[in-house]
């Protein structure tokens, strides 16, 4: 083929930069991206400290009022009160927590952070794992807090060590598959203080009509009916199992298929969302 039988168009398709580019982002470039993200929500934690306000002084808060309140009224005395209320505050304290990652990521949406995310070649589920990873060290400190508040108070897990550290990573593990559904309010959701008021209608309902605070005996039988159901019940009682007497039950696999279970279904949700939002 001689040069006059050379086409231009021919010529730009072999010099075409989009040839050169990937088709989709890799499993190793996600989770560096991922990990990128983290490594600025705990940068923005630094010079924001008030973000750690929650988990700095909720468990605290908590332990001692719901230890004193309803410790003599419920279990004779305080001390009796703790093996039932601590794991419960735990649950609370964790789950409550991750209702933060979803007005976090609203407010940055609203600041047009992630536009500049736009043009860059990053997994659309990076901006959001990101802070999420970061967010364990607030789960963490929340957990630390609560159960260390309550061995001051005379709460001894009969356990051990083992079975306290089993129950603190199930919660962990637990707050963090929950923030994938507030994430997802953060992306459909029009302000922060919408995606507050929509978590505190799912989160509050579903901690304080649980097993986390009171037996279940003493409830109405509908009310029983609901709790014995519900998922967070199931996590408090796989605690409960671990911390006080180092068992694994079938609670503990109820609990973790339901994290798989919340995670597989709204972690594709979120990043749908965000990726139209974008």
């Amino acid at each position: 083929m001689t040069t006059l039988d050379v086409r231009p168009d021919d010529v730009l398709a072999e010099h075409d930069p989009a040839r050169e580019l990937h088709p989709r982002v890799s499993l190793r470039e996600t989770v560096d991206q991922t990990f990128s993200m983290a490594w600025r929500a705990l940068l923005k934690m630094r010079r924001n400290p008030e973000q750690l306000f929650d988990v700095l002084f909720q468990p605290i808060l908590f332990t001692l009022m719901f230890a004193y309140v309803f410790g003599g009224a419920i279990s004779g005395d305080v001390k009796s009160y703790l093996p039932l209320m601590v794991p419960g505050i735990l649950a609370q304290t964790t789950m409550t927590a991750c209702m933060a990652t979803g007005v976090q990521l609203r407010e940055d949406m609203d600041k047009g952070v992630f536009d500049r995310f736009r043009s860059l070649p990053m997994a659309r589920i990076a901006p959001l794992a990101g802070p999420m990873v970061a967010d364990l060290v607030r789960y963490t400190i929340a957990t630390v807090l609560t159960l260390t508040m309550g061995i001051v108070m005379g709460y001894r897990p009969g356990g051990g060590f083992g079975g306290v550290v089993a129950a603190g990573l199930l919660l962990i593990v637990t707050g963090w598959s929950l923030a994938w559904v507030f994430t997802w309010v953060g992306t459909i959701a029009r302000s922060a203080q919408s995606v507050q008021g929509i978590s505190m209608m799912i989160m509050f309902p579903l901690t304080f009509l649980s097993n986390a605070f009171v037996p279940t005996e003493t409830m109405p039988s509908w009310l029983e009916a609901f709790v014995t159901v519900n998922p967070v019940s199931h996590v408090v009682s796989a605690a409960r199992d671990l911390a006080n007497d180092g068992a694994i039950t079938g609670e503990v696999g109820w609990a973790l298929l339901g994290c798989a279970v919340v995670i597989a279904i709204f972690a594709p949700l979120s990043v749908r969302s965000y990726s139209r939002k974008i």
